[in-house]
């Protein structure tokens, strides 16, 4: 066979900027973005036709990992086209010893793959990565990847802030379809570390440690190194048993400081521990993974959190993840600077709303030290379909997030979208708590909000998104805890706190949206956000200022997520504008920020 313009591909190295998987990283690895061949399918004749053989060339170029809908794909068209084909040749020099992994980190939303012509794998879901194991296909010499993406963009689909109407409308922005974050190759012995869960015990000053392995018949030993800031700690290891290992290791720190048993990760002191894992079979090296944990809690004490067993008071930015050029895709600098900023004026974590992020943006707030809540995206139509597929993507945003110290906080729905009865139905009641049981039972481990906003069900906080302007007014909804907690103090949405059946029993109070001031320098008649228009930076500022003291004078809350981080497409409520720069000088905001609820020690 005869591949035309297949190129070498480059071996990279694992850097922090590029890598696409941060937390579990093997030194080698072959980035996959870049020019593809690609082309729309609206008759969806391509399989019919063959369009997954090698031979087929696909009639357009776009520029991997962007949607068809960015500027940054080189198309930037507006149409909706519900099927799309990519493909990639490349050359590749073949080891028989070998496994070679095809990594797709994100792609909306039901993806097949073809190797050389032969089917290798499909998978359904937008927003979470999967791999495929590809040897069996690939040949030494010039090979093709052609991929086939199906995204209707149907409401019983998650597909979060993704309008899907023909156009934008209120807080709902341009969809993405196909790929919108990394693709890559690994190369990997057949015998090879799959998946570790990291999970960490202050009190006992442990770490829990399960590998799993893909099927084998041969003897095989983990081994797990850990180290702090260069020194090691510590070393286990384990016997393969039915292709997985789980063992409890000390993670005690010899220090002069001697009250430090253990070094903690919070935001203000994100401090992470390296570990690497080493595979081995009858002492030869069969893989080797590096990797990193922090040692931290998240709890419930009657109605407060406790990180590290401490009062935490939550300073969140509502984060949508859009970016002017290129839609959900970011590059590394580009998070980087947003998540920097964030810090800058002083939050202390970040809501990512209604997508679920790059490893590397969740990587950045491991090292930066902003705790996160992860969400998954909605749907908005409740039928078999839709349940089935929350139910199935959201075990796969859990995996995602599981060994990320910063993630404390797992959002599983959102103001009752596509459950927009579930304060009288039963049905829709028992759906949510399913949702909340299942990611329980994977990780027992942190908070879950089942349905955030109002109308809750099972939950571990009460959260409440209002956006009253009158700070005023805002302030006295929630004068008295006993007579708003099983009420309606939301003047904005009326919602019930609890759906009929429930009440309050002493979860801590998030105020988990509020504000969305709409304010930018020349404001367009479409321009979206909440309240009254300010007229200038100043009264944007002094609104601003008098919303956060309210809510944080109000003894009963615990915390809030501010709305929001940047501006998106029609949407100006952001303190960052379409661009990600500063509306507001960041030492502003970080004062008012920094007024209240910033107890602690300072050791001079």
């Amino acid at each position: 066979m005869v591949v035309s313009s297949a190129s070498r591909l480059e071996k990279k190295k694992s850097t922090e900027h590029e890598y696409p998987r941060p937390q579990f990283r093997r030194d080698d690895w072959y980035d996959l973005n870049g020019e593809w061949e690609f082309t729309f399918d609206d008759r969806d004749i391509g399989e019919q036709e063959g369009w997954h053989n090698a031979s087929e060339k696909l009639s357009q170029k776009i520029q991997v990992p962007y949607a068809y809908q960015s500027k940054k794909s080189g198309l930037y068209l507006k149409e909706e086209h519900e099927i799309v084909w990519y493909k990639r040749n490349f050359y590749w020099e073949k080891a028989l010893d070998k496994d070679l992994l095809l990594h797709f980190e994100a792609v909306d939303y039901y993806t097949k793959v073809w190797v050389n012509g032969q089917f290798i794998g499909e998978h359904t879901g937008g927003h979470t990565p999967f791999s495929f194991s590809i040897a069996s296909a690939v040949q030494h010499g010039d090979n093709s990847i052609v991929i086939r993406v199906e995204d209707r963009n149907s409401v019983e689909q998650p597909i979060g802030k993704q309008s899907w109407k023909s156009s934008n409308f209120l807080c709902w922005y341009t969809r993405t379809t196909g790929i919108w974050q990394p693709v890559w190759l690994e190369e990997v012995s057949p015998l090879h570390i799959k998946h570790v869960k990291m999970t960490p015990n202050i009190e006992q000053s442990t770490l829990q440690l399960e590998t799993l392995l893909p099927p084998h018949q041969s003897k095989a030993y983990v081994e797990a190194h850990v180290y702090f800031q260069g020194e090691w700690i510590n070393t286990v290891g384990a016997a393969v048993k039915k292709n997985q290992t789980s063992v409890e290791m000390t993670v005690d720190v010899e220090s002069d400081q001697a009250d430090f048993r253990v070094f903690y990760w919070s935001p203000d002191s994100p401090q992470l521990y390296d570990i690497s894992f080493v595979l081995l079979r009858e002492e030869e090296v069969m893989d080797e993974v590096n990797s990193y944990f922090g040692m931290r809690s998240i709890e419930v004490n009657d109605d407060k959190i406790l990180l590290n067993r401490e009062t935490f008071y939550h300073k969140l930015i509502l984060d949508q993840g859009y970016y002017k050029d290129s839609l959900m895709t970011a590059d590394y600098e580009q998070m980087k600077n947003d998540l920097t900023k964030v810090k800058e004026m002083g939050f202390n974590g970040v809501r990512r709303h209604q997508t679920i992020a790059d490893r590397r943006y969740i990587h950045l707030c491991d090292q930066l030290g902003l705790v996160m809540w992860a969400e998954m995206p909605s749907i908005f139509r409740f039928t078999d379909q839709s349940m089935n597929a929350m139910l199935q993507e959201s075990r796969e945003m859990v995996h995602k997030h599981i060994n990320h110290p910063s993630v404390i906080v797992y959002t599983l729905m959102n103001e009752s979208w596509g459950v927009n009865e579930i304060y009288h139905r039963a049905d829709q009641q028992s759906f949510v708590n399913a949702l909340y049981y299942q990611t329980k039972a994977l990780d027992p481990s942190r908070l879950i909000v089942g349905n955030d906003g109002w109308e809750h069900t099972l939950t571990d906080i009460l959260t409440i998104h209002d956006y009253n302007s009158n700070a005023d007014e805002l302030a006295s909804s929630y004068e008295t805890k006993e007579k708003y907690v099983n009420g309606s103090p939301s003047k904005t949405s009326r919602k019930q706190n609890y759906a009929r059946g429930y009440q309050y029993s002493g979860e801590p109070i998030i105020m988990s949206e509020f504000g969305g001031i709409a304010f930018a320098p020349e404001l367009k008649e479409d321009d979206w956000g909440y309240g009254s228009r300010p007229q200038t930076k100043e009264e944007a500022l002094l609104r601003f200022e008098k919303l956060m003291k309210a809510v944080m004078e109000t003894g009963s809350i615990q915390g809030f997520c501010y709305t929001q981080l940047s501006d998106v497409e029609q949407e100006v409520n952001g303190l960052l504008n379409h661009d990600h720069e500063e509306k507001f000088d960041s030492k502003q905001i970080y004062k008012v920020l920094s007024a209240m609820k910033s107890e602690g020690f300072i050791f001079e």
